[in-house]
């Protein structure tokens, strides 16, 4: 009989020694008491259950208000028969501690894990603590659950509004946070379901392996800055930081295993200078080797500001299209750089490009499909150029309109004139004429021009100056972009066309006429705007921000939270 009350007592204590409430039988109806296993609630915990709901305020999250969330949360409840999903009287789920883990890891998605009380998690599902009471376990439970829809919408829809910030594409998103939540509350792998939410794109799974590359090393002890020479090192120059410029070059992968400095360890040793043009040619510098101001500021960021361009660039990713028909052509603005690829998604031809100044003449982000290419292109010249470039210049030397073969056309885009007037000079200024650009290689869009009808009147075309294709920054235009091969470009375009051969197109480029040729099937044309571009092999680049989005983002990431650092 003893030993009989020693084990009941025994099974009746939780694992600290204090007396456990006598266990009941699973939904007994005279006690009103649920199956423990269930999540199943009573009338009182039912009823705080729906307070806190209608609230939309919960106590214990670091972010307290959840407003917008409320009616995902409402209907994840209710599609549950309004049952705990994550916290059970013998401890929580098993879902419940892996999507804990998932939250307190989030800085290797390129997020904050404050957002989601990430830190918190690890006190509040702590193996064999006291189980909460019923209205304990009801609070604990819809903070997971809010914590879990934050998380769902941030992965799947990005934590900003695209639009304002230039941050994605602007397609509208959809998913259905509460279907989400309910999944994972019985999912046998929760970061299977998780992962399905992200974008399907191998760069952006590239972009992630990054981050965590350089979450790791930003950790690590940063080093004394490297100093900056007082003018640029050649090769075999004196430097004395040359063991410490090794260390940061090994550590980035520039330089390679089995390379190091000469023994003579204050020279800039030609192991160096190959690493040193390596480290320029990832971070959009000349990649001449010399070690000057410009190579040594970027070699001292700090890798958390790195770490910051890989999570920026993971956002616009998120808050973007999750499903681009191929072949298509991206164009990354801090890049200057565009890309065409096949039907497999693999890049099939790059080029440099000219892109829209920084001051003033910014190209935009967006996405349009690339429709006609025309050959011989006439210049139809903006008012805007018109008023502010060529009628200053036309005022001092009249004889640049036939120089540079434009037309005077009227509003009905017919030719009005080539000779400047005093009567056409005023006509110019009024907007009743307007200035147009004869074909030919003289031409402001070289010989060939690829539409993409879109409202912000930007498109693809060559240029009669290729000069400024050899500089490493290259915002020099008034929003269109300038390709460095539109030959190779129209070949690409044209590809499927048997009449379109390279000799073709190359007549039809020196011709005597305008040509415009349809595409068929549109191609889509993103303009995209990334800092941080993780290569096919690997390889990361990182790139000035020279439209400020960057800047624009962060402090929208900053100011959208409630709650202080």
């Amino acid at each position: 009989m003893r030993v009989a009350l020693l084990a009941a007592i025994a099974l009746l204590s939780t694992s600290d020694g204090s007396p456990a409430a006598p266990a009941a039988p699973p939904g007994d109806p005279a006690t009103g008491d649920p199956d423990p296993g269930s999540g199943e609630l009573s009338a009182d915990g039912v009823a705080a259950l729906r307070a806190l709901l209608e609230a939309g305020v919960h106590p214990d999250l670091l972010w307290p208000d959840f407003a917008s969330l409320r009616e995902d949360a409402r209907r994840f409840y209710e599609a549950r028969g309004e049952t705990l999903a994550w916290i059970r009287r013998s401890g929580p789920t098993a879902q419940a501690r892996a999507l804990a883990d998932v939250l307190r890891s989030s800085e290797a998605m390129g997020l904050d894990p404050g957002d989601y009380d990430g830190p918190r998690w690890a006190r509040r599902l702590e193996p064999g603590a006291r189980p909460p009471s019923e209205a304990g376990r009801v609070r604990l439970d819809v903070a997971l659950t809010v914590s879990v829809l934050r998380y769902v919408s941030d992965v799947r829809l990005g934590r900003v509004d695209p639009g304002p910030l230039r941050v994605g594409l602007g397609e509208a998103a959809a998913v259905d946070l509460a279907g989400v939540a309910g999944e994972l509350a019985g999912a046998d792998d929760v970061r299977l379901v998780l992962e399905r939410l992200e974008p399907p794109f191998a760069a952006y799974r590239r972009t992630l392996d990054a981050l965590r590359t350089y979450l790791r090393l930003a950790r690590e002890a940063p080093g004394e800055p490297l100093p900056v020479p007082a003018t640029p090192l050649e090769p075999g120059a004196f430097y004395p930081a040359a063991p410490r410029l090794a260390t940061v070059l090994r550590r980035l992968g520039d330089l390679r295993d089995g390379e190091g400095a000469a023994r003579d360890e204050t020279v800039y040793a030609p192991a160096l200078v190959e690493a040193v043009r390596r480290f320029q040619a990832r971070h959009g510098l000349d990649p001449d080797g010399r070690l000057g101001a410009r190579t040594v500021s970027a070699l001292n960021v700090p890798l958390s500001r790195r770490v910051m361009q890989l999570a920026l660039t993971l956002e616009r990713w998120r808050s973007g299209p999750r499903s681009v028909a191929a072949p298509l052509i991206v164009v990354n603005i801090p890049e200057y750089r565009l890309r065409a690829l096949g039907a497999e998604g693999r890049p099939e031809l790059a080029m440099r490009v000219v892109l829209g100044a920084a001051y003033r003449h910014q190209t935009p982000v967006f996405v349009a499909g690339l429709r006609t290419v025309v050959f011989r292109p006439y210049w139809n010249v903006p008012r805007g150029i018109t008023r502010n470039e060529l009628l200053p210049r036309l005022a001092g030397d009249p004889d640049l309109l036939a120089r540079e073969r434009y037309d005077l056309v009227d509003r009905r885009g017919d030719v009005a004139g080539v000779e400047l007037t005093p009567e056409a000079l005023r006509l110019l200024r009024t907007g009743e004429l307007r200035l147009r650009q004869r074909p030919g290689p003289a031409n402001a869009l070289g010989l060939v021009k690829f539409v993409f009808p879109n409202t912000h009147e930007v498109y693809l075309h060559g240029t009669p100056s290729p000069r400024l294709f050899a500089r490493s920054r290259r915002d020099f235009s008034h929003g269109c972009i300038r390709v460095e091969d539109p030959l190779a470009l129209a070949e690409w375009v044209l590809h499927d066309d048997p009449r379109w051969s390279a000799d073709a197109i190359t007549a039809a480029m020196n011709g005597t006429r305008t040509r415009v040729v349809d595409v068929g099937r549109p191609i889509p044309v993103l303009i995209v705007y990334g800092t941080a571009v993780v290569s096919e092999r690997g390889e990361v680049r990182f790139l000035d921000d020279v439209y400020g989005h960057d800047a624009a983002l962060e402090r929208a990431l900053a100011s959208r939270r409630p709650y202080p650092d």
